[in-house]
């Protein structure tokens, strides 16, 4: 498939490194002052990406430079990220700790792109860099959509689930005002799927995303769930809450039940 930008954890140094948290809260002023300053600033934050894509073996095109600067800014301030909506069931705790959560959350449309890289990190990434494509104007609404969270990957395990199949989905939801209406991605890869109204259970955890410690935490909530086998067992969704560049990423493991 056609490769593109991402953003990963990890990373090489270099000069002026700024993390991805600073220039979130750049303002739009910061970000535009000049046609010569948001020049320099695409080139700063596709060095940065460029930087930490490098530790993943994740090459990062030019051309990825103004979808970058989109999603940073949020569009020159237009738009907020809108956190994908759901009803809280229960959740169970001990000693203060929050064990897991049980949501519903509607059916909705999602764009979803299915990729097959040699590790994790590198299929996120990629298919990541489609999905923010299709976010930043390659769209048949010609315009960008907004960044929603948590981007999610869809990932698969073998019967004992030790080990991910290579094939990952990477999805985004729609935001609310595109939801009755998706816009056509321009890329054929990026499918628009309805997902169904579905009950979630979801344990939060931080740090880097990887093969190995995405199976330690899908062990960790079978431990925790009453009736773990009410849940699918070859398929297991990864939120991604932060920006995957963060030191302290938030993230949660979601078990689908059965329908």
């Amino acid at each position: 498939m056609d490769r593109g930008g991402c953003q990963m954890s990890g990373g090489g140094g270099g000069g002026e490194m700024i993390t991805l948290e600073d220039l979130e809260s750049v303002s739009e002023e910061q970000l535009s002052d000049s046609p010569e300053e948001e020049e320099e600033q695409q080139d700063r934050l596709l060095r940065y990406w460029r930087d930490v894509a490098r530790g993943h073996q994740v090459e990062v095109p030019t051309d990825m430079a103004e979808p970058i600067q989109q999603i940073t800014s949020n569009n020159d301030g237009a738009h907020t990220r809108e956190s994908v909506p759901f009803t809280l069931i229960t959740r169970k705790e001990k000693c203060g700790e929050v064990l897991y959560e049980k949501r519903h959350y509607e059916k909705a449309h999602w764009a979803c792109i299915t990729v097959h890289e040699d590790t994790y990190e590198q299929s996120i990434c990629y298919g990541f860099m489609k999905i923010m494509r299709y976010i930043c104007q390659q769209n048949a609404a010609g315009s960008y959509l907004g960044m929603t969270i948590p981007i999610v990957t869809v990932v698969r395990t073998d019967e004992m689930h030790t080990t991910l199949s290579r094939a990952v989905t990477v999805a985004y939801y729609l935001p609310a005002p595109h939801q009755s209406d998706p816009p056509r991605p321009h890329d054929p890869e990026i499918i628009i799927e309805q997902w169904p109204a579905t009950i979630v259970y979801t344990r939060a955890f931080t740090g880097a995303t990887n093969e190995l410690s995405i199976i330690h935490e899908m062990h960790s909530l079978a431990e925790v769930l009453d009736s773990p086998s009410i849940c699918v067992n070859d398929s297991f969704i990864v939120a991604g809450y932060t920006n995957p560049a963060a030191a302290n990423r938030q993230n949660e493991i979601w078990f689908l039940e059965r329908p």
